[in-house]
This record gives structure tokens, C-alpha cells and sequence, in this order.
């Protein structure tokens, strides 16, 4: 009659009930030997598996999280996409406004130069004018006869 005896370590232990007083140590040794052996080749053959297993679950699971934040990332990319169109169209915008506001800076500061020269020139005109008055009175060839309100002085 043979019965099975757990062992300590990780493999089992055979014995046979017959044989315990029997003097069979090397028979008996290399059997338990090789049945340990194999007990702990089928534990690691068993554990390598579970393993496996693990790792291929969590395989699956990175590819289906991998695959959701593929199409996550397709789903925001199509929501900033009409964005982007409108932040360049309103870029657009700015840079024709930009080209614009300068050449009519330009503009400005072109008419203001000559407003400047042309106010210069009046005043001088006006000096001239005033110069030209003083001295004809002074010699006393102008006599002003106020016609006219509307239409001012009259020089003789």
C-alpha cells in the first residue's frame, strides 16, 4: 500500500507503508529524489504559467488602454482642429490689420511732415505779409477804406 506524505519543502514525498521497516535507502532515495524533483519541475512549470498568464493579461490590458487613448487623442485632436482653423483665421486678421495700421502710420506721418512744412511756409507768408504792411504804412502809400465788412479791407 503506498500513501502520500506532504513534504516540507515543495515537492510531495512517497512512502510505502510496506517498506518503512525495509532496508531499501537507495532504491528508496532515488525514487523520492526523482519524485521530488518532479513535483518541483511541475510547481515552477505551474507558477512559469501563472505568470504568463498575469503578463498576457496585463498585455491585453496596456493594448485596450493604448487603443482608448489612441482614439481619446483623435476625439481631441477633431475638437481643437475647427480651434486652430479659427485662432489662424483670426491671425489672418491681425497680420492684414497690422500691414494696414503701418502703411497708414506711414501715411500719417507723411501728411503731417508736409503739414508742418506748409504751416511753416503760411507763417513765414503771414510774417512777410505783416512786414510788407508796417513798411507800406510807414511810408504812408496805403489808405484802408472800409468798404465792405464781407470782404475786408481795400488797399488803394
Amino acid at each position: 500500500m503506498t500513501s502520500k506524505h506532504r513534504d516540507e519543502g515543495n515537492g510531495e514525498r512517497i512512502v510505502s507503508e510496506g517498506s518503512r521497516g525495509r532496508d531499501d535507502g537507495g532504491e528508496m532515495g532515488k525514487k523520492l529524489t526523482v519524485s521530488t524533483l518532479q513535483a518541483r519541475e511541475e510547481e515552477i512549470e505551474r507558477r512559469k504559467m501563472e505568470v504568463k498568464e498575469k503578463v498576457e493579461l496585463q498585455l491585453s490590458r496596456a493594448e485596450e488602454e493604448a487603443k482608448r487613448l489612441a482614439q481619446i487623442w483623435e476625439e481631441l485632436e477633431v475638437m481643437g482642429d475647427p480651434m486652430g482653423k479659427e485662432v489662424g483665421n483670426v491671425r489672418k486678421r491681425i497680420d492684414t490689420a497690422k500691414k494696414e495700421l503701418k502703411s497708414l502710420g506711414q501715411i500719417c506721418q507723411k501728411k503731417e511732415k508736409e503739414y508742418k512744412e506748409v504751416l511753416e511756409i503760411f507763417n513765414e507768408k503771414t510774417n512777410e505779409k505783416a512786414q510788407l504792411l508796417t513798411t507800406l504804412m510807414e511810408v504812408g502809400l496805403i489808405t484802408f477804406f472800409p468798404l465792405n465788412r464781407t470782404k475786408g479791407l481795400i488797399f488803394y
